[in-house]
């Protein structure tokens, strides 16, 4: 069977900056603001690849629990409506961490389209990567991205436009436990 051409873009906005720090929560929510990366329903159609990879940095005071993920449907700086995958809640590692990186993907095939709320299926998992100091050559582990294998499927409401986002959560709110995204690409395929 012959394939056809496979185009791959980047939805927009295009970082140039890195957005501003976000702290003193403890729900699963948007870390990367406004303006919002926007998945346009044109382009929600059965055998759509998307993409994603985040990353920036992360301070904490003592030993918080963190988790990192994806999500679509939701509005910036808020809990959105639909998980595409977050990682475990856990100690990334270190007390009192200052400036460690960060950095997530996932990567996803959109399996069905219909109507209503969970009209929408997709199929993905990733992972995630959370320093533990700022010294280099600190060995990472690899944090999954869901944590489990069922977890990998997801409905969503796609009749109309949607935004995806990265997503962080805090086990404990602090205005010490910051996180910052540097940049997040979101890629689409089909």
């Amino acid at each position: 069977m012959a394939r056809g051409l496979y185009v791959v873009d980047q939805l927009p906005p295009l970082d140039l900056a890195a957005r501003a720090a976000v702290n003193t929560f403890t729900a699963f929510q948007d870390i990367y603001g406004a303006p919002q990366k926007i998945l346009p329903k044109a382009r929600m159609d059965a055998g759509l690849v998307l993409e994603l990879f985040a990353h920036g940095e992360y301070s904490t005071t003592g030993t918080p629990t963190a988790s990192v993920g994806f999500w679509i449907n939701g509005a910036a700086l808020a809990v959105p409506t639909s998980l595409l995958g977050q990682t475990q809640l856990a100690a990334p590692g270190g007390t009192g961490v200052t400036s460690a990186h960060w950095e997530a993907y996932w990567r996803g095939t959109l399996r069905s389209i219909g109507t209503g709320a969970a009209g929408g299926t997709f199929k993905g998992r990733g992972w995630a990567l959370l320093g533990a100091t700022t010294t280099p050559f600190v060995s990472a582990t690899p944090w999954f991205i869901p944590t489990t294998l069922a977890l990998s499927t997801i409905t969503f409401d796609c009749t109309a436009d949607r935004a995806v986002g990265v997503g962080w959560q805090w086990g404990v709110s602090s205005a010490s436990n910051t996180v910052t995204v540097d940049g997040f690409e979101a890629r689409c395929s089909s």
